[in-house]
């Protein structure tokens, strides 16, 4: 049975249609025949939507109880008995009730691909969960509803539901979202033109991404070398010279006129001429690159220009930013330069830019070096050294001048040996040799034109001839060897450095390593394999690239890494000298591996940790602080019903008000209880929606004494953006808090202002206050300060409280009350709106309420 598909529709905002365009594909379905049934939609009073799940079989939902209220989810065990082809899940992002059987409605929906059914699911940009952060500084709403962004980045299929925002605000107006008591504050504040559009483009970039993503899956499957300009990608080839921040700057400029443009950097270290570059400015330009939004890539090549368009190609890039070359004139007899070549090679679908610079024609500062693979060019150019020039000195030597002397003429064809050494190396050199003594035997040594040498001083100095030109051969081209030695240690240096300066900034990103392996090398994929045994099949840890192997005997390069682990390249057969550098690479990609589960290991011993310190605390806390309230409900009940004594009736009434109060107080410990554990497991998903403090306030002081609390809310105060039910319970325990630590003849004051886009709520008592020490403290989980009482409570009441409120974006602090006593510091986050009308009446109301 094979993993169903998933489609998703994105949106940028609520009510753009995703629903609706998911419900539309599922009649399309139907009409097609498929087996189509909706697993879970919310049509959120939306009449058109609603009209659209006609036709659509419904699977019954599952009630949960939750809070004394009931809700409804999707019931996955119906959905797996049911089957259908294709199951339509709305909200993939949504938070399941507490208790359901999984925690996210994403998880429901894996366990549905599981099974072989193809979903249909829907989630808005704002949902991602890379892009909370992105989305508050927008909007100013923390999203508390995530879904992993490789959820999504694995769908089969993704589509962008769009619209402009004037047409979703004409939508907000007609009520074709929200009803009408929700249209104005909906208007003025999230659905706020410049909000929209801001979320329309994260949709758009990020749904471009991912086309990307598909584009380059399709172009390596299918072996698509030609670029195809989908997406300005500019590739700026730096040398590590001086110019490279010339050219970085102007690389962005253009970027920066077109839309979506990508600067990619590349510096590309060969082993056969390379001029040395400087790690101080190469670390400068890399800074630049990143600061503009770019990337920054390190890539070995022998061939420069090969190497550049290679990446180019790669990458699917349409346009090349280099420099002007720095050589000077003379220079240019060598070749005619990297960026000649690369425009002449380039092809009609990579435009170059040559770029002109400060540095144009000042030379490089170095030598070209010259290694061992000198080229096709200047081999042929050796050899035609070797063998014509003593044929060509000999003829000039016996037309011209004739008359210099043996030793002047071996000292000529000397020259010619080291000339043919220098230019094409050892053989070419040996050539020169064998055919400069031969012509010098024939017609310079008599006899002449004979290949005979009569004087045996003339036989001397032939064998030295030789013995010299071949030994100066043979040192020239160990120099080249040693030049080319040291040229390619100094490429491997630059890499292995990068790699180290990765270890020391604690980059732990395997996929990035991986991908870094797949670039140096110019390889199609990179697998991590790993196995626990020698008998036990291989499995992949990490890969990147199409097509990665699944064992390490199929791979093109395979790098062991200890007995049971190997690193796995496609692509091409690396060089031996490659092997050292790719050594590196697998060691540190053990390493990150081991990091990344040290760490995840670690993170689950220090969840364990809390959870068994919570545990110890909460036993201490049941055998003691819990059992009282019992105790005493427990004496007064036993005593109701002894048929020895016959209680007045202001007896009973006092022992009904002890049970009634040790209820109350088992009640609300329980309560702290079940609340931190839903802190302390994540499941606490505040419902956020604008409201008036008037609204809340109040009802969290039904539970303190009558004359306890003053309440003092101004009729400025705008609406805030809170869960109610969360807030209530918060303001409740900080206010009980206060009124236990107060003295008996001192009110407790709360009170409301606002600062800037905020507003706090000040809760402040007379009691003996906290030490500077013991403020953070006192918000810990089974916390009491000083000497409050045993069976007072279990010190939970501030640690729930602080928990709430930054679920809903705020904060709670404890600062000095001047003169004596403690103040509880709430800051909300502040609602665009205007504040609602009644306020002041309801405020004095609540005041002579409580006062």
């Amino acid at each position: 049975m094979g993993r169903g598909k998933l489609r998703i529709y994105l949106g940028a905002a609520p009510g753009v249609g995703k629903t609706y365009a998911m419900l539309s594909e599922g009649h399309r379905r139907i009409e097609r025949g498929t087996d189509c049934a909706v697993g879970f939609v919310e049509h959120h009073g939306r009449p058109r939507t609603e009209v659209m799940l006609h036709g659509l079989e419904q699977i019954a939902r599952k009630e949960l109880t939750y809070r004394g209220a009931v809700f409804t989810e999707m019931d996955v065990d119906a959905v797996l008995a049911r089957r259908p082809e294709v199951a339509l899940v709305d909200e993939l992002a949504h938070t399941n009730v507490p208790g359901s059987r999984n925690a996210k409605r994403w998880q429901d929906v894996e366990e549905l691909l599981a099974a072989g059914i193809d979903v249909v699911s829907t989630v808005n940009i704002q949902h991602l969960e890379s892009l909370g952060d992105v989305v508050e500084s927008i909007t100013g709403v923390r999203q508390r509803e995530t879904v992993p962004d490789e959820v999504v980045r694995r769908a089969d299929q993704i589509e962008l539901v769009d619209m402009s925002p004037e047409a979703l605000r004409r939508r907000m107006a007609h009520g074709n979202i929200y009803k009408p008591d929700r249209i104005d504050a909906s208007l003025s504040n999230y659905f706020r033109p410049g909000n929209l559009t801001a979320l329309r483009e994260l949709a758009l970039l990020w749904v471009a991404d991912r086309v990307d993503e598909y584009l380059q899956q399709y172009r390596g499957e299918h072996n698509i070398r030609s670029t195809w300009q989908a997406r300005e990608r500019i590739v700026v080839g730096l040398t590590g010279g001086p110019e490279g921040r010339t050219l970085v700057r102007r690389a962005a400029r253009m970027a920066a006129k077109g839309s979506g443009s990508e600067i990619l950097a590349v510096y590309i270290a060969r082993s056969d001429g390379l001029t040395a570059a400087s790690p101080k400015e190469l670390a400068l330009q890399r800074t630049l690159v990143e600061d503009l939004g770019g990337t920054f890539h390190h890539v070995i090549g022998d061939d420069i220009p090969a190497a550049l368009l290679e990446f180019a190609r790669g990458v699917n890039a349409t346009q090349i930013v280099l420099g002007s070359s720095r050589r000077k004139t003379w220079q240019y007899i060598f070749g005619p330069g990297v960026g000649m070549t690369v425009a002449r090679e380039s092809g009609p679908d990579l435009d170059v830019h040559i770029v002109t610079h400060e540095e144009v024609a000042k030379g490089r500062g170095l030598p070209v070096t010259r290694g061992a693979r000198l080229g096709r060019s200047r081999i042929i150019w050796g050899w035609l050294v070797g063998v014509g020039g003593p044929a060509l000195l000999s003829l000039a030597l016996t037309h011209v001048a004739t008359d210099l002397g043996l030793a002047n003429d071996m000292l000529l064809f000397l020259s010619v040996t080291v000339a043919a050494a220098l230019v094409g190396g050892l053989l070419p050199a040996l050539a020169s040799a064998a055919v400069g003594s031969l012509l010098l035997n024939y017609f310079f040594t008599p006899p002449l034109h004979l290949f005979t040498v009569a004087d045996p001083k003339n036989i001397v100095a032939i064998v030295i001839f030789v013995g010299v030109a071949v030994s100066v051969a043979s040192v020239v081209d160990l120099a080249a060897r040693r030049t080319h030695q040291a040229a390619r240690l100094r490429a491997e240096s630059e890499i292995l450095s990068f790699l180290a300066g990765s270890v020391l900034r604690g980059e732990n990103s395997l996929d990035a390593l991986l991908d870094r392996v797949r670039e140096t090398f110019a390889m199609d994929s990179v697998a991590l394999l790993e196995r626990a045994s020698d008998v036990e099949p291989w499995t992949r840890a990490a890969s990147v690239g199409p097509h990665p192997v699944e064992r390490p005997e199929d791979a093109d390069v395979d790098m062991p890494v200890g007995d049971h682990m190997a690193l796995a390249l496609s692509g091409r057969v690396l060089p031996a000298e490659d092997r050292r550098v790719l050594a590196a690479f697998a060691a540190q990609a053990a390493v990150v591996l081991d990091r990344q589960r040290l760490q995840s290991e670690a993170d689950q011993a220090r969840t364990l940790a809390e959870g068994n310190r919570i545990r110890t605390a909460l036993l201490a806390a049941v055998s003691h602080d819990l059992r009282t309230p019992l105790a005493g409900i427990k004496a007064s009940v036993s005593s109701l019903r002894s048929d020895d004594v016959a209680w007045s009736e202001e007896d009973q009434a006092e022992l009904l008000a002890g049970i009634e109060e040790g209820a109350d107080r088992l009640d609300h410990l329980v309560g702290n209880l079940l609340d931190m554990s839903r802190l302390q497991t994540g499941t606490v998903t505040p419902l956020m929606r604008e409201i008036d403090l008037d609204e809340v306030v109040p009802m969290a002081l039904v539970g303190v004494p009558d004359g306890s609390v003053d309440l003092d809310i101004p009729e400025s105060l705008p609406m805030v953006t809170v869960d109610k039910g969360l807030l209530e319970r918060a303001v409740a325990n900080i206010v009980e808090n206060a009124v236990k630590y107060s003295p008996e003849d001192e009110t407790v004051l709360v009170a409301a202002s606002t600062l800037g886009d905020r507003v706090e709520v000040r809760v402040v008592d007379r009691g003996p206050g906290v030490p500077d020490t013991a403020k953070d403290r006192i918000f810990a989980p089974f916390q009491r300060y000083g000497d409050a009482p045993r069976g007072a409570g279990v010190g939970l009441g501030l640690a729930v409280a602080r928990g709430f409120v930054e679920a809903l974006s705020g904060t709670l602090t404890a600062e000095d009350t001047p003169g004596g006593g403690l103040t509880m510091v709430l800051t909300l986050t502040a609602a665009t709106g205007h504040p609602t009308a009644g306020r002041t009446s309801s405020a004095i109301a609540q005041r002579g309420r409580y006062a």
